[in-house]
């Protein structure tokens, strides 16, 4: 595959959806074919998985199952043929989203997801993943002012210290793949972070 494959990841309120979209348009207008899409969703199939997955009770395994089913079609629709055809894909979300909310953040046992993203993936890993950073509680304060909270975010801030160290493993375990971001300054401080990885990689 010649593209490239950027994820944004995050706890809820962290400010990647944001970011993503500016990017989108600095690579545009650098000359880049760019395709933004999200997890859970992506496809027809998925946002209808997204669906559920953010308003209906379940249990943590049924959760997981279904994110990855949701993320098989959209590897298989969106993703990989991007890929395939030298375009730089943005993500709002991947697998290391999975392992931060539903086992960090819900309980599931780590080595089922890691066999689920084996079988759902095979070796295909985001290029970059940016990880916005940020405090339970300065999330919290920013999404109070955003939006109807749905299922994840109604959930309480001991749950979101939770994902946070989800991700944290996460970037432990790939330290070259994830770039953190503080994703507590301003906007525009956390743009320059942004471009100053970029740049880093010669992108």
């Amino acid at each position: 595959m010649t593209g490239r494959f950027i994820t944004f990841e995050g706890i809820d309120g962290a400010g990647k959806s944001t970011h993503l979209d500016a990017l989108a348009q600095r690579l545009r207008d650098a000359g880049a074919t760019v395709e933004c899409t999200r997890e859970p969703g992506g496809t027809p199939l998925a946002e209808q998985v997204r669906k559920l997955v953010l308003h209906e009770p379940m249990d943590v395994m049924t959760e997981a199952l279904l994110v990855f089913a949701a993320r098989c079609d959209h590897i298989h629709r969106v993703v990989a043929p991007a890929l395939e055809a030298g375009h730089t894909v943005l993500c709002d979300r991947f697998t290391d989203a999975t392992f931060a909310y539903q086992g960090g953040g819900r309980g599931a046992p780590w080595a089922a997801l890691e066999q689920l993203e084996q079988l759902v993936q095979g070796g295909l890993q985001p290029d970059l993943t940016i990880w916005f950073d940020l405090p339970a509680a300065t999330a919290a304060q920013r999404r109070a002012q955003a939006r109807e909270a749905d299922r994840f975010e109604q959930q309480d801030l001991a749950f979101f210290e939770r994902v946070r160290a989800g991700y944290a493993a996460r970037a432990e375990a790939a330290p070259r793949r994830f770039a953190r971001i503080d994703a507590s300054l301003s906007r525009e401080a956390v743009t320059q972070q942004i471009d100053a990885v970029l740049k880093a990689r010669a992108w």
